[in-house]
């Protein structure tokens, strides 16, 4: 089931008000991309209309919530190793524990290669701590603190 989303200006990422990557946000475009077709279309098409459109545009959509999720996924993996009530919530930015892959250069999200990079080095630290809790579990320190727990 996919999350219904909402158009909001995003002040994080603004230029100006934010209102091209609040667009972005919400076709999951990449911010620069259309920040040139409203350039384009100032020069090109209208630029009055482009620049009434943008401040009126400006006025009509809400800043972006602190807490909205600007993702498209229903399902989110946790990669992070902390778990899903420790994990931290990053506002106004892609979520730590998931990765969008782009399959075009317009759409918004991680080329392939940083993707890989990013799922190695997390899944790199999943197995240190692994092996960190498999060390704990297999010690005489812990033996010890089971008997006593046992008490």
């Amino acid at each position: 089931m996919k999350k219904q989303r909402s158009l909001y200006r995003d002040s994080e990422h603004a230029r100006i008000a934010g209102v091209c990557a609040g667009i972005a946000n919400y076709f999951g475009l990449e911010t620069w991309l259309v920040r040139i077709l409203v350039v384009t279309g100032f020069f090109l098409l209208a630029g009055p209309f482009m620049i009434v459109a943008y401040v009126a545009a400006w006025f009509i959509l809400d800043k972006q919530p602190p807490d909205y999720d600007t993702s498209v996924a229903s399902a989110p993996i946790d990669l992070s190793g902390k778990g899903w009530r420790n994990a931290p919530s990053e506002s106004g930015s892609r979520s730590a524990s998931k990765v969008e892959v782009k399959t075009k250069v317009w759409q918004a999200g991680e080329p392939p290669k940083q993707a890989l990079h990013d799922i190695s080095s997390r899944f790199d630290a999943a197995e240190t701590r692994l092996r960190k809790m498999e060390t704990y579990v297999t010690s005489k320190e812990f033996q010890l603190n089971r008997e006593i727990s046992r008490l």
